[in-house]
C-alpha cells in the first residue's frame, strides 16, 4: 500500500525548487509558514520571503503590488482565511487587474479535524470560482500538487490552489504530468461516472473498485482543475454512461457539483448525484468521524452511485 504523503510539504519543496531557478519567485505568508510549509522556501531564500503576521488582506495586496512589479507571488494562508477574510483585496487587485498572483491555501474542507467550525473551509471554492479569470487547482494527492504548483508559476494570472491538512494516499507517480483544464480519468467504466476533487479522489477510486465487486461498472475523473473546468470530458461522461455523482469536500453548492451541472444542464441532461456537505456547518472532531457524519466517505459514494442508477434514463 502507498504511504500517505502530505500535499502541503509536496509544495513546500515544489516552491523552494522553482526558486532556485526562477529569481522572480517570491513567497508570502500570513503567520504560518511552518502549517503551510512555505518554512522550506524561507529557510533557502529568506531575502525573497515576506511574513506578513496575521494580515490576510495586507498580505494580498502586497503581493498584488510585488506582481505588478514583474515579480511571481506565491501568497499562502489557510482556505479558511483566503478567500474569505481576504475577499474583497482578491476580487480588487488580484481578480480584476488579472496579476500574476498564486495563491496557495492549506487546511481547506472539514478534515482539519479538531479545529473545529471556525477554521472548515468549505465555502471557498464558490467564493473563488465567482472571481472572473480566476484559474483554480484542486489537486488530489502531493504529486499532482508538485505539478501544479509548477504549472501555475509558468501561467501568467491569478490561481487559487487548495490544499488540505491531512496527508493523502499517492494516486500518481512521479510521471504523472498534470494538465491544465483536463480532467484525468482515473478508471474507466461505462454505467456511471464518478467525478471528484481533492481528498475525494481517493475516496472516489475505492469507491467504483468496491462498486466493481457487484458489477457496477464506474468510470472515475478527477476534476483537479475546476475552473476552466473540462467541459468536454464532463459531456463525454454523461454521453457515455448516462449518470454522474460528484465528490468533493465543500458546500454542496458552489462548488465541484454546481460547476459539473451547469454543464450537464446545457449540453447534456442527465441524472446527477451529489456528495458534499449539505446546507450546514460541521463541528469538532476527527478528520475520520466528520468525513462519515456530513457523508463524504467512499460508502457514501457508492450509495449515491446506487441511488442514481435507479434513475438512470433507458433508451
Amino acid at each position: 500500500m502507498t504511504p500517505d504523503v502530505s500535499q502541503r510539504e509536496a509544495y513546500g519543496k515544489a516552491l523552494t525548487e522553482l526558486g532556485r531557478v526562477n529569481q522572480d519567485i517570491v513567497v508570502l505568508d500570513a503567520d504560518l509558514r511552518p502549517s503551510t510549509m512555505t518554512k522550506f522556501f524561507a529557510s533557502e531564500f529568506p531575502e525573497r520571503t515576506f511574513d506578513c503576521g496575521i494580515a490576510e488582506q495586507n498580505m494580498i495586496s502586497i503581493a498584488a503590488g510585488l506582481a505588478a512589479s514583474g515579480k511571481i507571488p506565491f501568497a499562502s494562508t489557510f482556505a479558511v482565511f483566503a478567500p474569505g477574510r481576504c475577499f474583497d483585496q482578491i476580487r480588487m487587485s488580484v481578480a480584476q487587474p488579472r496579476l500574476n498572483v498564486k495563491l496557495v491555501t492549506t487546511h481547506s474542507g472539514i478534515t482539519v479535524g479538531e479545529d473545529g467550525v471556525s477554521h472548515q473551509s468549505i465555502e471557498d471554492l464558490a467564493l473563488a470560482g465567482a472571481l472572473p479569470g480566476l484559474t483554480i487547482v484542486v489537486p488530489a494527492d502531493a504529486v499532482e500538487t508538485t505539478q501544479a504548483v509548477r504549472v501555475a508559476a509558468a501561467t501568467p494570472g491569478p490561481f487559487y490552489i487548495r490544499l488540505c491538512r491531512p496527508k493523502l494516499p499517492l494516486i500518481y507517480d512521479e510521471n504523472y504530468r498534470f494538465e491544465l483544464g483536463k480532467a484525468v480519468v482515473m478508471r474507466e467504466g461505462t454505467q456511471a461516472t464518478i467525478m471528484a476533487i481533492g481528498t475525494r479522489v481517493a475516496a472516489a477510486i475505492e469507491a467504483a473498485d468496491n462498486l466493481k465487486r457487484e458489477g457496477i461498472d464506474c468510470r472515475v475523473l478527477n476534476m483537479s482543475t475546476l475552473k476552466p473546468i473540462d467541459e468536454t470530458a464532463i459531456i463525454q461522461a454523461a454521453t457515455e454512461t448516462g449518470v454522474i455523482v460528484t465528490a468533493e469536500e465543500h458546500l454542496v453548492h458552489g462548488g465541484l457539483g454546481s460547476m459539473v451541472a451547469q454543464v450537464l444542464v446545457k449540453h447534456q441532461p442527465v441524472p446527477v448525484e451529489f456528495v458534499a456537505v449539505k446546507d450546514t456547518y460541521a463541528e469538532s472532531g476527527s478528520p475520520a468521524d466528520l468525513l462519515q457524519k456530513y457523508g463524504l466517505t467512499a460508502g457514501d459514494i457508492e450509495k449515491a452511485v446506487r441511488s442514481v442508477l435507479t434513475r438512470k434514463k433507458t433508451a
